[in-house]
């Protein structure tokens, strides 16, 4: 029979794009502050993760290098790029929060684009070694999620990296994936050579066939192939993004309204947990 987990042992690893206060107000930003707290507060243990872009102020934020975690290198593409994780504390949330940082990838002043809205010809890179960072620190800190909760395009190789290289460690061996769908994805377009750099540990080519053409919605459907369940945006998303989900006979949950002030969606994003991990 297998063991029966008891909610308060139950741990949720979030892999966010953004976090208030770290970036500006916006539902992702919002669900990445609050969501992990409301559901810290209903008994599991919780760890978050999002990237430390330069627009991040260091210093009025409190972040700090830990090296006990930091030094490694990550190989994306065929270079060699460090390793460094910072931290901060949320003190009123009695929560911290995990950056992953490179001088290469996340020092620009900016999140994704540049000062002329351009997308960052390396955010295929940035995302790769994101996703590769969190999974490794997670390794480290010998810290085994039930369930992966994914969201922001950033977070979107995740689920392909934890079913497909890392489905064999016995830290990731059985987690879970939700991913959040958002209203990010309709004008991303990445590197034409992307699939062949994400393309690492056991993956096959003929798996990657969602990214051949590297769009921002084909990222998104190569993301909830290999999830265990979906979380809509509030207002709804790319129709197609959602039939892409039914058609995988997945959990879907159109998530309530995002706000700081009304944070009632915790109790139905906290039963769709139950729901993936029953």
């Amino acid at each position: 029979m297998p063991e029966v987990v008891s909610k308060e042992s139950k741990k949720v690893l979030y892999v966010n794009s953004e976090i208030f206060p770290y970036l500006p107000e916006s539902d992702i930003a919002l669900v990445g502050r609050y969501l992990p707290q409301g559901i810290q507060e209903k008994g599991y243990q919780i760890r978050s993760f999002m990237p430390r872009y330069g627009c991040v102020n260091e210093r009025r934020n409190q972040l700090h290098e830990v090296i006990r975690l930091s030094g490694m290198n990550i190989v994306v593409g065929a270079v060699d790029r460090q390793l460094v994780i910072k931290v901060a504390s949320i003190s009123s949330a009695r929560m911290q929060v995990y950056f992953i940082d490179n001088e290469d990838y996340f020092h620009r002043k900016a999140v994704d684009r540049d000062a002329s809205g351009n997308f960052f010809a390396d955010n295929d890179e940035r995302a790769m070694f994101f996703a590769r960072g969190v999974l490794e620190t997670v390794k480290k800190l010998r810290w085994k999620p039930d369930l992966v909760h994914c969201q922001g395009w950033i977070s979107y190789l995740m689920p392909l990296y934890l079913k497909k290289v890392y489905n064999q460690d016995p830290i990731f061996a059985d987690s879970k994936v939700v991913l959040s769908l958002n209203n990010d994805l309709d004008n991303l377009t990445f590197a034409a050579d992307m699939a062949s750099r994400v393309a690492i540990g056991g993956i096959r080519p003929e798996e990657l066939g969602d990214i051949a053409d590297p769009t921002g919605i084909n990222l998104a459907k190569l993301a909830i192939r290999h999830s265990d369940g979906v979380i809509t945006a509030a207002g709804g998303v790319n129709p197609a993004l959602e039939a892409f989900a039914k058609k995988q006979k997945l959990p879907v949950l159109a998530s309530p309204a995002i706000s700081a002030e009304d944070t009632s969606y915790i109790g139905a994003y906290e039963q769709f947990y139950d729901k993936i991990l029953a």
